[in-house]
């Protein structure tokens, strides 16, 4: 590991802990900017000591300071999993518009994540803007950040992406639910899906939806087993949408190009 490579480690652990601020406020309608952090038992204002990112929870074994309440592991995953997402754009990306514009997306993807396992709502505070800067970025990219990597879609791809991704989702929403009687499926995963399709271009969704349907049927199927639940078991979806769109972003040429080869 380089110097850039730990560097890219603890910058991307300190914007973990700014993201454990929005997976936490962002639901109940609360500012990520006031008031400073906080022991969300006790209230007790973190200090800067209680508060550095990894370290801090290691330290306090899980426990506020001041109340010795349990903190949930999520915030140390939160932090460990930004960390060791900038390794791995820093490390496939280097010094390039490709990894500003990458880190932005996990940093998004993960957001969101967390807060559909938490409460079951994909924000609209965070999809909606991310079609736009999703739309913006290919923009930049094309015309004045090329780089090579492959990743950053053109303008007319992150169009096509945002209306394939949120249009296919939309019809499959309404038709599972024609048919079942039962809302399968959200619209904070279609508006979820179109922000793919904005930063990664219409050749994402297919592949990000087979890796998620994939993905969903495992975990899904492994539960029912496990818990008896049955069909009456419900699983957030945007969980398995980010996970196949970080695959897409990292291996998607590849995927592409194993299916599509070009010669």
């Amino acid at each position: 590991m380089t110097l850039f490579h730990l560097i890219a480690f603890v910058f991307g652990a300190l914007v973990g802990s700014f993201l454990n601020v929005c997976i936490g406020r962002i639901p109940n309608g609360e500012s990520i900017v006031t008031p400073p952090s906080h022991c969300p038992h006790c209230k007790t204002p973190i200090t800067f000591y209680d508060n550095i990112p990894l370290l801090s929870f290691l330290f306090l074994r899980g426990r506020c300071r001041s109340c010795q309440e349990r903190i949930s592991p999520r915030y140390f995953a939160v932090e460990l999993l930004m960390a060791l997402f900038a390794v791995a754009l820093w490390h496939w990306f280097g010094p390039s518009f490709s990894f500003v514009v990458g880190f932005v997306f996990v940093a998004a993807l993960i957001v969101i994540s967390f807060i559909d396992l938490d409460v079951r709502i994909v924000p609209d505070v965070i999809s909606l803007p991310g079609i736009i800067l999703g739309l913006v970025f290919s923009v930049m990219g094309y015309f004045f950040f090329r780089d090579g990597s492959g990743v950053i879609p053109s303008p007319l791809s992150s169009v096509i992406g945002i209306f394939t991704g949120g249009g296919f989702l939309l019809v499959t929403a309404w038709a599972y639910e024609k048919f079942t009687g039962v809302e399968g499926m959200g619209g904070g995963d279609i508006k979820l899906l179109a922000m793919i399709g904005a930063f990664l271009g219409w050749p994402s969704i297919p592949v990000t939806l087979f890796i998620a349907s994939l993905l969903g049927s495992v975990v899904g199927i492994t539960c029912m087993l496990v818990t008896g639940a049955g069909r009456r078991l419900a699983l957030p979806f945007a969980p398995f949408l980010c996970s196949g769109a970080l695959i897409y972003l990292y291996f998607g040429n590849e995927i592409i190009e194993f299916y599509l080869p070009s010669n």
